[in-house]
């Protein structure tokens, strides 16, 4: 019988803030998708003169799938730790749950699609600033030695 392991209060951290991202991008994505012209979110499309876009489409399905239904998936990873084999394959540490590797890959994402927005609508607001601080929390949260420890494998890709 597997002995329960009680989860440290860094991983419920790590929760929160994946859920966070999550639940915010689906719902930024949707409105996004629902009004294009970005009006509904108070963004005009002159912010996007130095993007590929003409419109918020696809950045909001973007946002949506990448910071949103990712992010859950992610969430439901290290929560569950589900045998998930394919996930070795997208990351160097072959001793922790694909989920771990998969969550500092979101506060990665987080950084560079911040940086990537604020640079094509040449402005910094302070709800750049609080996403971007939030992919680089979801980073160190993740490399936490007490995250890691919780989500090291044996050597069958098994929790240990």
């Amino acid at each position: 019988m597997e002995q329960a392991v009680r989860r440290p209060g860094a991983v419920i951290f790590l929760y929160i803030l994946q859920g966070f991202l999550g639940v915010g991008a689906i719902a930024g994505g949707l409105a996004l998708l629902a009004d294009p012209s970005g009006e509904m979110l108070g963004m005009p499309a002159s912010v996007l003169e130095r993007s590929p876009f003409h419109d918020f489409l696809i950045p909001g399905l973007l946002l949506l799938v990448i910071f949103g239904l990712l992010p859950l998936f992610v969430l439901y990873g290290l929560f569950r730790r589900p045998e998930w084999p394919w996930s070795l394959r997208l990351t160097p540490f072959q001793t922790l749950h694909g989920a771990w590797s998969l969550s500092l890959y979101i506060g990665f994402g987080q950084i560079i699609w911040i940086l990537v927005q604020t640079f094509m609508m040449n402005a910094v607001s302070v709800i750049h600033v609080f996403y971007a601080g939030l992919g680089l929390l979801i980073q160190a949260v993740t490399l936490l030695p007490t995250v890691q420890r919780y989500f090291v494998l044996d050597g069958r890709g098994e929790r240990s």
